[in-house]
């Protein structure tokens, strides 16, 4: 992942918008938009401040790594059949238009999906403004989750495109949908950080180039 995406994620995780971004650092909200953009890169000191600000190392913030070039190493049997059942539990439960199983929580919509020794559970509170958690367990002990928080922007918003970004998303890139997803007049970007172990993304969803939807989410395997 590039500096440019690096720094979208991180900043919008924290709640961080480009003009009090700026003001932080004491550069134009303009230089911010062009680091975003990828047109320019900040110099050492911007950098370090960087680095300070977010708690991270100005190593991971220069350092080109695609998320997905990190998923393409191979892989033990264990973890194949965790990301081969995780994306086969997404096409049964929410996204597949299956019926949700008992509210284990006032309010809850729950999910659940059993093969062989795996079972999958999702459960998330709320309506245009949802929090939910994904979890996975094998022979009874849980070996992954992950927490996603998100809301409707616009009475445009499509559950039924997102469900079809979600049953469409790669093995190696597992945790919601492709990078870019696109359908009439509706497209999905997603933008993560880190690898299977230990993750944290953004995903957004535009109609007609108006955002309608963002999700922010975070998690990794338990083992």
């Amino acid at each position: 992942m590039t500096f440019s995406d690096k720094l979208q994620i991180i900043r919008k995780s924290k709640g961080i918008t480009q003009e009090e971004l700026a003001e932080k650092l004491n550069v134009s909200r303009q230089a911010v938009t062009k680091w975003e953009s990828g047109m320019v890169y900040p110099d050492i000191m911007n950098l370090i401040q960087l680095s300070e600000l977010f708690h991270i190392t100005v190593d991971y913030l220069v350092k080109d790594n695609q998320c997905s070039k990190s998923m393409e190493i191979t892989y033990n049997n264990d973890m194949d059949e965790l990301i081969d059942f995780k994306l086969e539990a997404i096409k049964n439960t929410y996204a597949g238009y299956a019926e949700p199983c008992g509210a284990s929580r006032p309010g809850s919509n729950d999910y659940t999906y059993t093969k062989g020794d795996y079972q999958y559970y999702d459960t998330w509170l709320g309506g245009e403004k949802f929090s939910g958690e994904e979890a996975i367990w094998k022979n009874g002990k849980a070996i992954y989750s992950m927490n996603y928080f998100g809301r409707n922007l616009d009475e445009r918003f499509s559950g039924d495109f997102l469900k079809e970004v979600l049953r469409s998303a790669p093995k190696e890139l597992p945790y919601r949908g492709p990078e870019f997803y696109q359908s009439g007049e509706y497209t999905y970007k997603t933008k993560v950080i880190g690898d299977k172990d230990w993750f944290q993304g953004y995903e957004e969803i535009f109609c007609q180039n108006i955002k309608v939807y963002e999700c922010f989410y975070h998690g990794g395997v338990l083992i």
